[in-house]
Parts: C-alpha cells; sequence; structure tokens
C-alpha cells in the first residue's frame, strides 16, 4: 500500500514516516516497480505501536528500544518494565516541573491588574530573566 494509504490507517503524516525511516526507527518498505514505497501490514502495525509508545510520552530513543523488545519474542519482561519505570519518573519530574510553571503564572497572573495601565508584572517577570 502506498504512503498516503498507510497515514490515514495509522494518524502518521508522510512526513513522519519518512523520518522514522531515516533515523532507522521503522524499516524501509519495499519498492512497487514504478520505485514507489510499498508498505506492507507489518510496516502498519510497526507505525501503529511507534504511534501508541509516543502518545503515552516516550522520546524516539526508548520507542526503539520499545520496538526491539517488542520484536524480540526472547525478551524479558523486566526489561520492558524497567524501560517503562524509567519513564514514569521522567514523566513525574516533567508534572512537577509543569506545576510549579502552572503556580508561577497563577502568581503572575493575580499579580497582574490587567486594565489599561502599562505596567505588566508577567512582562516584566520574563525581562528579569533577559
Amino acid at each position: 500500500m502506498n504512503i498516503s494509504k498507510v497515514s490515514k490507517l495509522t494518524g502518521v503524516t508522510a512526513k513522519t514516516i519518512r523520518y522514522y525511516e531515516s533515523i532507522n526507527l521503522m524499516p524501509e518498505p519495499a519498492r512497487a516497480p514504478n520505485g514507489y514505497r510499498d508498505y506492507s501490514d507489518k510496516d502498519v502495525d510497526i507505525l501503529k505501536f511507534i504511534q501508541s509508545a509516543r502518545k503515552m510520552g516516550f522520546p524516539l530513543k526508548d520507542v526503539g528500544n520499545l520496538l526491539e523488545l517488542w520484536q524480540d519474542k526472547n525478551r524479558a519482561s523486566r526489561d520492558v518494565r524497567d524501560l517503562a519505570k524509567r519513564h514514569i519518573e521522567e514523566v513525574e519530574t516533567r508534572i512537577q516541573e509543569l506545576q510549579g510553571i502552572r503556580d508561577t503564572l497563577k502568581n503572575l497572573v493575580d499579580c497582574c491588574h490587567g486594565d489599561d495601565r502599562p505596567d505588566c508584572p508577567i512582562l516584566n517577570n520574563f525581562a528579569k530573566d533577559t
């Protein structure tokens, strides 16, 4: 099947599919006699797997590791679990960072009068970091 059909089936843009191929996240598909990429059902499954892992926030490097583990029927589930646990720690760190950002923004919004005056504590805060 062609790249546009694969894109529709997976929700992955053609540009992203080609990028995944260029970084060897997924194998180059076979080529049809006309030279166009000819994707298989297995390629679609790989892209769906990648999409699922990306939706869970895994970085591409870890997605590659997960793909290898998924395709290795002799894998140890501990390896997958360890990778997922490490990702949970990263997600929790990011959540804390985002909560700090939210709290700072709430404080700045509360300090801003939001009137016709030009004085703005939000912009002043950003400017102090320059």
